[in-house]
């Protein structure tokens, strides 16, 4: 998927300017917006994949004038309308306005467990690894009209297996509800001349963990 949130590379945004000392939340609505977000995955029966593919599957004039919170409490909405969990007046109108669905709730005492337990990714191989450390490999130029976490500007360029991950789930199934399918999974590094010429900076280099199938050996 080629949406605004793929911003890696992209000329016209000025430079990155962090923020000293910046706080976890910026305000109260902002922690809240995590949370729920955190919470409604028990009873909505989604995955991270699915609920990142919800915040960035947006019009690029929706997505750039959100902010990062505005855009969690957006995908969080979506998700539960898709699967009747809240009515398109009830987001209006910012409250329940039907009798409360029947479902699993996290209560505040399960809170700590799960965030400690987490969501592990890594699942047994399907099959021996295609590429080692020190491999030179080339992305593949993917454009899927679903979820991908191939950066656009690596897209088709040829970089060097720096790190073997393991088999993990594979989002772009994943996102979808397609199963897990897991793939191995590599760190790969990009020369910055590889990527944007040769006015780029030489001593400077990208690294982007890249599924199997985003690979060929080059």
């Amino acid at each position: 998927m080629n949406g605004a949130h793929d911003m890696g590379g992209m000329d016209g945004f000025g430079p990155v300017l962090p923020e000293p000392n910046e706080p976890l939340f910026h305000a109260a609505w902002e922690r809240r917006a995590f949370a729920l977000t955190l919470a409604m995955g028990r009873p909505g029966g989604w995955n991270i994949d699915m609920s990142r593919f919800a915040r960035e599957n947006r019009a690029p004039v929706d997505y750039l004038s959100m902010s990062y919170y505005q855009l969690w409490l957006a995908g969080l909405e979506a998700l539960m309308a898709e699967r009747g969990l809240v009515t398109a007046d009830e987001i209006a109108a910012g409250s329940p306005l039907h009798p409360r669905k029947d479902v699993p709730v996290l209560g505040a005492a399960d809170v700590a467990p799960m965030l400690a337990r987490g969501t592990p990714t890594e699942r047994d191989a399907p099959a021996p690894a295609r590429f080692g450390v020190g491999d030179r490999v080339r992305t593949k130029e993917l454009h899927p009209r679903t979820h991908i976490r191939l950066p656009r500007y690596v897209r088709g360029r040829i970089g060097t297996v720096e790190l073997v991950h393991g088999a993990h789930v594979f989002p772009d199934s994943h996102a979808h509800g397609s199963g897990e399918q897991p793939q191995w999974l590599y760190t790969v590094t990009f020369e910055a001349r590889e990527l944007w010429g040769d006015d780029a900076d030489p001593a400077s280099r990208v690294s982007v963990d890249a599924w199997d199938s985003y690979l060929e050996r080059a």
